[in-house]
């Protein structure tokens, strides 16, 4: 993942370009309806089934068959809910059907993340910086070294470490994202805001842990530890779940990083161009796309992230002709093959670049 070369295309062909992808967009959104909001309301309907059925096998269940069946029951809620339901929702793709449960501005999810904290570090940050180094938190999320662009740390060292209980926590880390920590650290965030900003990050984490960790429990009596021990593995799976798709629609073999002087003067083309390359796609069926949350096609939500995500696989093939028209890489891969690049940049990185070669005398 190295900082990205300008584009080989002139400033006509960037144009012509945007007008295209503009036309794809808008071929989607002139004819969003019912079958829209048909099939957020069923994945709805899925999940809280799901978690339904799941609470009810580890609260009654007898045996371990049946704890593992409601752990996956509940993990599957889980997920649709963070992933084709809650990411999806609060991206605004439903503001315009008018229904208050599906609206962006109120929706709250069911991870360690306060929604409206979310809001602002991915739809407004990420999505606007996306792959510019310095802006774009997701870069690493202040962990990882993922580019050699960014300064070597000896703590680099153990970032695969690192990597690893990123994933087990994965929900913690896209929570803390908008606290903003670096910017307190040196004394660009005042204390009274950073602390209104950890006050509402730990009140969402003390809502989720007296659920999960505490009340459902009691309420299982003696059946407590089952379901204690049933909550937090359904929570484990979620967070890897999402990690995985995540890093692999970010950081994969020939997603560019940019500098910021590298986007003072784009236009719209440009940074579409921007989110086309900052990013890569998965290949699967059906059942892997939604409970990836459609973001097995990051390349489309990067470019329409206002647009229903169930609708990324109608416009895919459009957009793969495109860049195929304009030779732009269409990024797209297996989920073994695309994590495979993920783990060798995480290892390549985590080394201490060699000291440059000393001119003879």
């Amino acid at each position: 993942m190295q900082l990205s070369k300008p584009v080989a295309l002139s400033r006509e062909q960037v144009a012509a370009f945007e007008a295209e992808v503009d036309a794809i967009r808008n071929a989607v959104m002139n004819d969003l309806g019912q079958q829209d909001v048909d099939h957020i309301r069923k994945m709805i309907r899925i999940a809280r089934a799901s978690e339904i059925g799941g609470r009810a096998l580890l609260h009654f269940g007898v045996g371990p068959l049946s704890w593992v069946a409601g752990v996956l029951a509940l993990a599957n809620a889980k997920i649709l809910d963070n992933m084709e339901i809650g990411h999806n929702v609060m991206h605004g793709q439903y503001d315009w059907c008018g229904d208050p449960a599906l609206h962006s501005q109120t929706f709250e999810w069911d991870i360690a993340c306060d929604g409206e904290q979310w809001r602002h570090s991915h739809n407004v940050v990420h999505h606007t910086h996306t792959g510019i180094l310095g802006k774009d938190r997701d870069i690493g999320y202040s962990l990882l070294r993922m580019s050699d662009a960014q300064r070597w740390k000896p703590r680099h060292r153990f970032q695969p470490l690192a990597n690893l209980l990123l994933a087990l926590g994965f929900q913690y880390a896209v929570g803390s994202h908008d606290l903003e920590i670096g910017r307190y650290k040196y004394g660009k965030m005042s204390k009274p805001e950073f602390k209104s900003r950890l006050e509402r990050f730990l009140a969402k984490v003390g809502k989720q842990w007296f659920k999960d960790y505490l009340l459902f429990p009691a309420l299982a009596l003696w059946s407590a530890p089952r379901v204690l021990a049933g909550n937090f593995t359904a929570n484990l799976i979620r967070n890897l779940w999402a990690y995985l798709i995540i890093f692999c629609g970010h950081f994969t073999d020939g997603v560019a990083i940019y500098r910021e002087e590298d986007t003072r003067h784009e236009t719209r083309g440009d940074w579409y161009i921007r989110q086309l390359t900052g990013s890569s796609n998965l290949t699967g069926g059906r059942l892997f796309h939604i409970m990836s949350g459609h973001l097995s096609h990051q390349i489309e939500h990067h470019l329409f992230p206002d647009m229903p995500a169930h609708r990324y696989p109608q416009v895919a093939p459009q957009l793969a002709a495109l860049c195929r028209k304009y030779g732009l890489h269409y990024n797209t891969g297996s989920l073994s093959r695309q994590y495979l690049t993920v783990i060798r940049r995480i290892l390549a990185h985590a080394r201490a670049p060699k000291p440059a070669a000393m001119p003879s005398a």
